[in-house]
């Protein structure tokens, strides 16, 4: 498939909201498409390693750090980096505009906001800072006490959506959730009886 058909195809699938489905932002398959796309490129790249499309380096690894607080590896399984999470959500940021303006506006706004609260950028803050910010920015109550805090909540609202679907729609998501498909049944025992005591 050349270059521009897999982008318009991209653009296509990555402009289409999700309605009411499981995904919170983009189509299953403009999901599966994503992770396809990054896959070929890492198999082809030299280093094994994918090249961000939208965001800048230091971008990117604000995104990697955000997508990993969301999303942190566990003993059960990787976190959202592990799962490709950053590169799909730069994949389909490079393709869609109102993604780039909401994800590019508000990655703005946290450096912004984190070198007047803190002198450093988000990724020079301690931990301990960084996670101040995201507590602040995690909860929407916050920005009815503080309008100022209102980009920053529906920069990381949308981010945290976005983190979900490329964790849950990659095979390490599938696996955490333990999904097995649709698999027929020969009886359904019902719901167990309530205890009686």
């Amino acid at each position: 498939m050349s270059e521009l058909n897999r982008r318009d195809i991209l653009r296509t699938l990555a402009t289409g909201v999700a309605g009411g489905a499981v995904l919170q932002v983009i189509p299953a398959q403009a999901a599966a498409f994503a992770h396809q796309m990054v896959m070929q490129e890492k198999a082809a790249s030299p280093t094994g390693q994918y090249t961000p499309k939208y965001f800048t380096a230091a971008q990117y690894a604000t995104l990697v750090a955000l997508c990993n607080a969301i999303i942190p590896k566990d003993g059960h399984s990787g976190g959202a980096s592990e799962a490709g999470a950053p590169e799909f959500i730069d994949l389909l940021t490079s393709e869609n505009e109102a993604y780039a303006a909401q994800l590019g506006g508000g990655m703005a706004w946290l450096e912004h906001f984190c070198l007047e609260r803190y002198g450093s950028s988000y990724l020079s803050c301690t931990p301990a800072q960084q996670k101040e910010a995201l507590d602040l920015i995690a909860y929407r109550a916050n920005a009815k006490k503080d309008a100022s805090l209102s980009q920053g909540v529906a920069f990381f609202a949308f981010l945290r959506k976005m983190t979900c679907d490329g964790f849950y729609t990659s095979k390490i998501g599938i696996d955490d959730l333990q999904y097995i498909g649709n698999v027929p049944r020969q009886s359904f025992p019902g719901c167990p009886d309530l205890p009686t005591a």
